[in-house]
């Protein structure tokens, strides 16, 4: 429950409300106090016991023999992949961590084991050198322990969020810690207590509700299920791990949704809707906080003063560490990614530099002795530090050892994900009662989420963007499809799954799943709130229709949306966010065991409005936050509107095909079998896809005809930023508006292995025959075996002057 301080402000505030609270904005300035107004923001503390008096006096004494590099070692974070043990012995680093692409040796999906090794060889290092104290390794443990392959997962947020219960929350972070720390790591970037305004943002899925209400319960009871209460001169419990509250702050409230954008909001606002589970998790304890990539009114939170030092460790009293987000410091103004005393000065406390670790730990130690940064700002920024690490029993004569595989996917464990599944999905649609599936059916399961671990789990599965997930990842797992299947067999009926709708025999029902494929961060950004079905399901669920089957649609998604067309031709329609790796939830709900019964009702209610058109942020919801249908209550949904109330066709990109490494919609990639293709990251996570020719074939970005010719009579050209990584002995050519182009001769005057730019002009295309007025293929990459290319971005652009043709391909 939330405490009665908190309580009592939200009232105040009035945030039992999502909408906005009009107040004027203001703009505080990125490295002193500005024009806001700290009153406005709950007064709170974080608990004594992490200010705990012969604790901190422990500290001082520890700081007092350290050397100023030691000190400087702390307050710097390097990513598994870009540092080893040994660098440790000459930079004292004080963190360590495994972004969303990192596993032990280059693994991604090396087992807890090798984990436990891998943390084990940095901490031995660690207690040599930085005044033998370990260092903290922190994962993004999104919806459990999500890195490793084999661990539970659970939901996503918009998912939990649904499922409204604080207390299998805490149980939540329980099973999240036990398992984090069961592989040697002490520490998660969780929660996330984002309140998401606009649902085009492509992080929508991470935060849990529209109602601040349910944000600042969870806020508290995941803290507490990570961390357990904090208690005065005792670390942690072994099977527990530090926890963050992030991303502090407005993350979910940037215009039109943008990833790492702006709020351009008023001060009451941001605290009412954006602060609200920042308190609670203050309260309870939550030992670190994370900076935002976003800004406050054009101010970057990482460069933020106001909100992190008078604000947050001032007015709300946070005595734990401030965490910066992926090199975010490096965005501010004046900073590079390798150097930023701005950062410090506003009242970060450990930077965040993956592959710039080396230059910020160089330029940091300078700006000290320089005195760009007080050595008073470093002390307390490394006290901060400190007192995470006496929590965790780092501090002690005999460290705390965290490595217990055992506690990995227990069946325990994975009770509790499959618990919240059930109570994560929300019935929208019920006609006719074909749900739940009697016993003895026969049942079809179909579309292309029927049998497909990377589509119900999502992003932050294994790797960042989830898309390369795999049954195999989790054995204790299932799939939706399969489990529904063993779910109808144990009640006496027949299933079959057949992800295109074929079958030899007419089943009575089918089940459909289908919906958004994996995405995180940005690259999940939309232009509108419109499911494109892109896969076919549309053609499916109506040939089922014209049997006379009945159809019940299982929609997998980050974010409600407009779907009307698929609503109304389906008989049941369900909405299970992207539920993780137990299946059986789904089961335990859809399907009617023996008796007649499912195992549980719908009791899932929607997170955040559905809209009843493409338009974001909604301004008409179809349902409101709090909606959902169950068993009990008969209500027959009407024809909906199919009106989206925007042009999407003129959403629809005619100049941008590939952007850091994403296919914009509603483009679609591609690859002949005999190419290999996988997303790397060329200058930021997974900003780029990778192609390998293993023998030859091509690669395309195929899309409903789009007319260039205005486009190409104004000099524009397709530009593709890329890297060449290896030469094929045969030409390589591109195609466009079904003309060919020979760029063998272009391709090796580009160096090998360095990012380079080649752009070819829309003319170019025209004159060798393409047809610029109907462009349904915007490039075709054909090449023999031997070729590979990195490819980050493929668009049109202006190009003066204009570069010479390359010749048309034989």
């Amino acid at each position: 429950m939330m405490t009665r301080a908190w309580l009592a402000f939200l009232l105040a505030a009035g945030s039992w409300s999502t909408g906005a609270i009009a107040d004027a904005p203001t703009a505080p300035g990125p490295a002193a106090p500005a024009a806001g107004n700290p009153a406005l923001w709950p007064a709170t503390r974080s608990p004594a016991a992490l200010t705990d008096p012969a604790t901190d006096s422990r500290i001082a004494a520890l700081m007092q023999r350290m050397t100023l590099r030691q000190k400087i070692g702390q307050l710097i974070q390097a990513d598994l992949t870009a540092v080893k043990p040994a660098d440790l012995k000459r930079y004292p680093l004080g963190s360590v961590l495994a972004g969303g692409n990192g596993g032990p040796y280059g693994n991604e999906r090396a087992d807890a084991a090798a984990w436990v090794r891998l943390v084990g060889e940095f901490r031995a290092v660690s207690r040599q050198s930085g005044a033998g104290i370990p260092i903290l390794f922190g994962v993004d443990a999104v919806h459990g322990h999500s890195n490793l392959p084999g661990a539970t997962i659970f939901p996503h947020n918009i998912g939990l969020g649904a499922a409204n219960d604080p207390e299998l929350l805490q149980r939540i972070g329980a099973v999240t810690a036990a398992e984090l720390s069961g592989s040697g790591i002490d520490w998660t970037f969780a929660p996330t207590l984002a309140v998401p305004q606009d649902l085009r943002w492509g992080r929508s899925y991470e935060g849990y509700s529209a109602d601040t209400r349910v944000t600042a319960a969870y806020a508290r009871a995941l803290t507490l299920g990570l961390q357990g209460p904090l208690t005065a001169g005792t670390p942690l419990a072994a099977n527990k791990v530090a926890a963050t509250a992030k991303h502090f702050v407005a993350d979910g409230g940037t215009d039109a949704g943008k990833d790492q954008g702006d709020a351009r909001i008023g001060e009451a606002e941001l605290v009412a809707v954006h602060a609200a589970g920042y308190a609670p998790a203050v309260e309870a304890g939550v030992l670190s906080v994370m900076a935002s990539f976003s800004s406050w009114n054009g101010v970057k939170a990482h460069g933020n003063r106001y909100l992190l030092t008078d604000v947050l460790k001032g007015r709300m009293g946070f005595e734990g560490l401030v965490v910066g987000d992926w090199n975010g410091h490096g965005q501010l103004p004046g900073c590079t990614v390798t150097d930023c005393a701005l950062t410090f000065n506003a009242g970060l406390d450990l930077a965040m530099a993956p592959d710039s670790w080396k230059g910020m730990f160089n330029s940091t130690l300078r700006h000290v002795q320089r005195g760009t940064i007080p050595l008073a700002r470093i002390d307390d920024a490394v006290r901060r530090v400190l007192r995470v690490k006496a929590q965790l029993g780092l501090l002690e004569p005999a460290p705390m050892e965290r490595g217990d595989p055992s506690r990995i996917a227990t069946p325990e464990n994975l009770a509790v994900a499959r618990e919240a599944v059930a109570k994560s999905l929300v019935l929208l649609k019920n006609n006719g009662a074909v749900l739940p599936i009697r016993p003895g059916a026969r049942v079809l399961i179909a579309g292309p989420g029927a049998d497909d671990m990377a589509m119900q789990s999502g992003g932050w599965t294994v790797t960042w963007q989830g898309t390369d997930t795999t049954a195999a990842d989790f054995p204790k797992g299932q799939t939706i499809g399969r489990a529904i299947a063993d779910a109808v067999r144990d009640a006496g009926g027949e299933a079959v799954i057949a992800a295109a709708g074929t079958t030899p025999t007419k089943p009575d029902v089918a089940i459909v799943v289908f919906g958004e494929q994996p995405y995180a961060e940005f690259q999940g950004d939309v232009p509108d709130l419109a499911f494109r079905a892109l896969a076919g399901e549309t053609e499916l669920i109506a040939r089922l229709k014209a049997q006379g089957i009945k159809v019940v649609s299982v929609f997998l998604s980050g974010r409600p949306l407009f779907v009307p067309q698929l609503i109304n031709a389906s008989d049941a329609f369900v909405a299970a966010w992207l539920p993780g790796s137990q299946g059986q939830g789904v089961a335990d709900v859809l399907v009617a065991r023996r008796d007649g019964a499912p195992a549980r009702d719908f009791t899932g209610r929607l997170p955040f409005a559905w809209p009843a058109d493409a338009r974001s942020p909604i301004t008409a919801s179809l349902w409101p936050v709090g909606h959902g249908l169950d068993y009990r209550t008969a209500v027959s949904v009407g024809p909906l509107s199919e009106d989206p109330k925007a042009d999407l066709a003129a959403l629809a990109s005619e100049d941008r095909y590939m952007l850091r490494g994403r296919v914009v919609a509603p483009w679609r990639l591609g690859v002949d079998s005999a190419v290999t293709a996988r997303a790397v990251d060329l200058s930021a996570q997974e900003d780029a896809r990778q192609f390998r020719w293993d023998a030859a074939g091509a690669i395309a970005i195929d899309g409903p005809p789009v007319n260039l010719v205005q486009l190409g009579s104004s000099g524009f050209a397709l530009q593709l930023d890329w890297r060449i990584d290896a030469l094929p002995a045969g030409p390589v050519v591109v195609a466009m508006a079904g003309a060919s182009l020979d760029i063998t001769s272009a391709l090796r005057a580009q160096p090998v292995g360095k990012i380079a730019k080649l752009e070819i002009p829309l003319a170019c295309f025209a004159a060798a025959g393409g047809d610029l007025a109907h462009v349904g293929t915007a490039l075709r990459l054909q090449a023999p075996r031997g070729f590979a290319v990195t490819l980050r971005t493929a668009r049109l652009g202006q190009s003066l002057p204009l570069p010479a043709c390359p010749p048309k391909a034989s």
